[in-house]
């Protein structure tokens, strides 16, 4: 039987890239690196216009605090370093390279020769930080402090393969394609924990991708494969866990707090390609998808490439773009501009038209009192009772209602029969109730509001027809 949690939602996968190998895109002519693509403090750059930089150079350091350097994604001069639209509250530093197409590789950049076999714990967690890997599964919390806040503390490690979000198959690729590379980084991670046994769970939708890791020549006492229910959000680490475990993490801590860490199966391909090779982050796979996309696929591109050159690239009809999400259509963000870049965090590219739009929007009724979003609701909230509290600027309540409990993975408005987006309005509560702190990721940005719209208002998701 398929492990599994309680509540969720079965969407339309929308899988079309499931079977499309990984093609690596062409480099463009200039890639537009921000500074901040972690969560944590935003990196100040530490190189200047007119330097020629190589691919794999560090272009951005943290000076103090949480945060991964940044690096060149290609070789090339630097043109710019200036502030660049984030979302319409915020602009970020980012860098610009002019690419010299001579693909130059730093110096720096050099594989480890010692055994692995005698790592200790410090050299991983140093070497994870200088090559600046952040979650590859879009929540970007920088990996060494991940695993430097889990030595110690925990008794089991688990990959995450579920990629349970519609369109999503980056890391279905990945392991179809390239699985050595994310057991090579499961071993690393189990030498930094001193652990013997990892978990990969992998949903029974992937049935191609557990052979494809199964054929390996690994001991089946290292690595166990279990194979999870197809259902979202099966991929938040919450309801992984308790799917493997039947531990439910309690409000306000984290898996280390029940003994456990939780990472992607593309950062592990990351780690494992900063040992073996030694280059840094400095790429990622992007599922390219959506009706106005005439070829998706999966690409494999150099960070800060502008999303323009991905939607050229798969042969998408401009004209009728009326929405582009970063991410998967239930979690992901609409972007401010095509000329958004790509950054550690996106997973994937997703193109609607307005007609695709409208056939999932539900027209908004009064509430029936279903009781569909309180089964739906992975966390066992009470989505509707928070969204009448919030609409009545009752954040007290809200609060009590468990509010900042919300994974936010949007489950309630999907299966909502009134139409109501029950979700934003949780997570609109959410940011209201966080205590209020300095933000030093990103800086304000004055906004015209009589400046020209944005391609895609990009506080509001995508609302699927219930299925």
């Amino acid at each position: 039987m398929a492990f599994t949690f309680k509540g969720g939602i079965h969407p339309d996968e929308q899988k079309n890239t499931r079977r499309t190998p990984i093609v690596p895109i062409t480099p463009p002519g200039s890639v537009c690196i921000p500074m901040s693509q972690h969560i944590g403090i935003c990196c100040e750059p530490c190189v200047k216009i007119g330097d020629l930089v190589d691919k794999g150079q560090i272009i951005g350091k943290v000076t103090e605090g949480l945060g991964c350097p940044v690096h060149a994604s290609i070789s090339g001069k630097v043109t710019k370093i200036e502030d660049m639209i984030w979302s319409k509250e915020h602009s970020v530093t980012a860098v610009t390279i002019e690419n010299d197409f001579e693909c130059r590789v730093s110096p720096s950049v050099k594989p480890y020769c010692g055994d692995i076999r005698t790592l200790g714990t410090e050299e991983i967690i140093d070497r994870v930080r200088n090559a600046g890997i952040a979650g590859l599964g879009g929540a970007t919390f920088p990996t060494y402090a991940k695993i430097a806040n889990a030595v110690g503390r925990i008794k089991g490690l688990i990959i995450n393969c579920a990629e349970c979000e519609p369109y999503i198959t980056a890391n279905h690729r990945l392991l179809l394609e390239h699985p050595e590379k994310v057991v090579g980084g499961i071993k690393i991670l189990l030498k930094a924990f001193s652990l013997r046994t990892a978990v990969m769970a992998i949903e029974n939708n992937k049935k191609d991708a557990v052979k494809a890791v199964a054929a390996l020549p690994f001991d089946p006492e290292m690595i166990r494969i279990c194979v999870l229910k197809t259902k979202y959000p099966q991929g938040d680490e919450r309801q992984l866990i308790y799917a493997l475990t039947g531990k439910e993490i309690p409000t306000g801590k984290l898996p280390v707090d029940v003994g456990y860490v939780v990472f992607n199966a593309e950062t592990c391909a990351a780690i494992y390609t900063a040992f073996a090779t030694g280059m840094p982050l400095t790429e990622r796979i992007v599922t390219v998808d959506g009706d106005c996309v005439g070829s998706p696929g999966s690409v494999l591109v150099p960070l800060g490439t502008p999303i323009s050159e991905l939607l050229e690239y798969c042969q998408t009809d401009s004209s009728k773009i009326a929405k582009i999400i970063v991410g998967g259509p239930m979690m992901g963000k609409a972007v401010w501009s095509k000329d958004t870049p790509i950054t550690k965090g996106s997973s994937a590219v997703l193109a609607f038209s307005e007609k695709a739009l409208k056939s999932q929007m539900k027209k908004q009724t009064a509430c029936i009192r279903c009781g569909k979003c309180l089964a739906a609701c992975p966390m066992h909230l009470m989505p509707k009772e928070i969204y009448r509290a919030y609409i009545k600027g009752d954040l007290s309540k809200c609060k009590t209602l468990l509010a900042q409990s919300c994974v936010e993975c949007g489950s309630c408005t999907y299966v909502c029969p009134a139409g109501l987006d029950l979700s934003q309005a949780i997570v609109s509560a959410k940011t209201k109730l966080r205590p209020k702190r300095v933000v030093s990721e990103a800086k304000p940005l004055a906004v015209d509001e009589n400046s020209e719209k944005p391609l895609c208002d990009h506080t509001s998701k995508t609302q699927q027809e219930e299925k």
